[in-house]
């Protein structure tokens, strides 16, 4: 192993916590266990290893005996999430998965035979457990001495920046079709931009027409969150459009790519289906079955759609209801979303950032039973209406008193005109 390897791999494990060196020592003390995964592969390209992946010689029934709260999520392929006794739920985890052959993967999706292997001589049950893996770059592990196992030559496709498979591109994706869409993943690089795809690894992808065959669409829609959110999404949306990956994970909806993409996940959904027909509700509803998306995310895609076509009122009352009606996390979407599509909002993020918070009352100032006094209405839909009405000639103006709200009544026939034409607090 070379100098520099060795080096890096001395400075990761010197930076893991006391809780990842317990653990692997843990289950070191009676087998052998190796850091596997991500971890291993975002520390020798110099990023920042995230959550740690183990592979062991021990059973699940095992890992449990030394870690009594782990969760027996996977157990039946091996797999189990490790958790220390006296951490809370939203403690640190591990997963924790005996080396294992897997075969007869008739849906596409799980192994119908998985088979839990033994350590072997000359590291040959890990080698046969990295054998399964998806990608070079992540078919490398770290034994307990801190050496670097990489039978595919994981390193070098890191370091000349090319993503190949483990083995035929096709047998892989047969066994798992999501990763397809990992593939997609794992181009982006981050800061070092974006690896290139083998050649076999490119045709495997274009000969697996069929690939979500079997994936749970939760399934599906996590991986495109990864992949929207990544430093290089443009890029690697051009490929999943060239390559036609998206018009299958999208069902063949009309997909365009706009010349620039955030990075933020939801911004870039709606970006994609800018230019489509469909309605906010519409297209929110699309996503649900294709993405399996949370309320609040389809509602943030849907809030931006419906503003596609949106003509900015660049004035301060439109400022001021944006600020006091559109939630904190939906303005920066918003702005974002406006700005990628070619509309100009230089004007009106300068007119929102001269509000001074303090200078806007937000609740109503004349609440519905001081309004039924003044007015002599009795509760009812035009009482009600009437309310929502000064609210928003409240925010408007930035009154600040209910005598500077109640002068509005002079603006407005609330005895006799339609009350459905009044308009309430809202943005646009």
């Amino acid at each position: 192993m070379e100098e520099s390897v060795r080096e890096t791999i001395e400075c990761a494990l010197d930076s893991m916590s006391s809780a990842d060196k317990m653990v692997l020592g843990r289950l070191n003390e009676n087998g052998v266990a190796w850091i596997v995964g991500g971890w291993v592969r975002d520390s020798l390209s110099g990023g920042i290893p995230d959550d740690m992946d183990i592979a062991t010689t021990h059973t699940p029934e095992q890992i449990k005996s030394i870690f009594p709260r782990s969760l027996m999520v996977g157990a039946s392929f091996g797999t189990v999430i490790v958790r220390l006794d006296g951490e809370d739920c939203e403690g640190p985890e591990w997963q924790v998965t005996t080396l294992r052959s897997e075969s007869d993967y008739s849906d596409g999706r799980r192994p119908g035979m998985v088979r839990f292997l033994e350590g072997g001589e000359g590291n040959s049950g890990i080698f046969a457990d990295l054998s399964r893996r998806d990608f070079t770059i992540n078919s490398m592990a770290i034994d307990s001495m801190g050496r670097l196992l990489d039978p595919y030559n994981g390193l070098n496709d890191l370091k000349l920046g090319v993503l190949k498979s483990v083995g035929v591109a096709e047998e892989r994706f047969e066994e798992d079709g999501l990763r397809v869409l990992r593939a997609f993943r794992f181009l982006d690089a981050g800061k070092m931009g974006i690896r290139e795809m083998d050649d076999s690894l490119r045709s495997g992808i274009l000969s697996s027409g069929e690939f979500l065959q079997g994936i749970s669409r939760e399934r599906v829609g996590m991986e495109m969150t990864k992949i929207l959110t990544g430093e290089n999404v443009h890029s690697i949306i051009h490929q999943m459009l060239s390559l036609g990956v998206l018009e299958r994970v999208f069902d063949n909806l009309s997909v365009e790519l706009p010349p620039e993409l955030s990075m933020d996940y939801l911004v870039n959904l709606a970006l994609l289906f800018r230019n489509s027909e469909l309605t906010g509700e519409e297209l929110s509803s699309k996503l649900r079955d294709l993405l399996v998306l949370s309320k609040n995310d389809l509602l943030e895609v849907s809030m931006m759609h419906e503003c596609r076509y949106l003509s900015l009122d660049v004035t301060i009352e439109s400022a001021r209801r944006f600020h006091a009606f559109v939630p904190d996390r939906r303005k920066k979407m918003i702005i974002d979303y406006l700005k990628k599509i070619g509309i100009e909002t230089g004007g009106f993020e300068k007119l929102f950032r001269s509000i001074n918070p303090r200078d806007l009352y937000l609740d109503p100032i004349v609440n519905g039973e001081r309004l039924a006094f003044v007015t002599g209405l009795p509760p009812s839909p035009r009482l009600g209406r009437l309310k929502g009405w000064l609210h928003r000639r409240q925010v408007e103006e930035a009154c600040r008193s209910e005598e500077d709200v109640l002068q509005f009544l002079s603006h407005i026939d609330w005895e006799s005109s339609d009350y459905q034409e009044w308009e309430a607090l809202s943005w646009p």
